[in-house]
């Protein structure tokens, strides 16, 4: 079974808009989080899609879209790695991972 590109940009766009919500009206970091990865996986739906209908148009298969999808995995892996990091770290410090208790002043 193939599914048209147009679906999976459907879906790419609901998946980045949930994120998005996520990051602009969540206040725990760890939702937050979790929408930026939401977003990454948005973004690599729409660069495998373009990849597939490249191909489909071309005649011929370019590596472009899987090679992009293969940085943003390694980037929001890193991402994770180093937030979780970050969070513990907030927790120990404040213990709380609200962000609407937190202010920038040092203590």
């Amino acid at each position: 079974m193939n599914v048209p590109s147009e679906h999976l940009l459907i879906l790419a766009a609901i998946l980045f808009a949930i994120g998005m919500g996520g990051f602009l009206l969540r206040r725990n970091v760890i939702v937050v989080l979790m929408s930026i990865e939401l977003m990454l996986n948005a973004a690599n739906i729409v660069f495998l899609a373009g990849a597939r209908q490249h191909a489909s148009e071309s005649g011929h298969w370019l590596p472009d879209g899987p090679v992009m999808v293969t940085f943003v995995i390694a980037v929001a892996a890193v991402e994770a790695a180093v937030g979780l990091a970050l969070v513990i770290a907030l927790f120990r410090r404040k213990q709380t991972v609200s962000l609407d208790q937190l202010s920038p002043t040092s203590d």
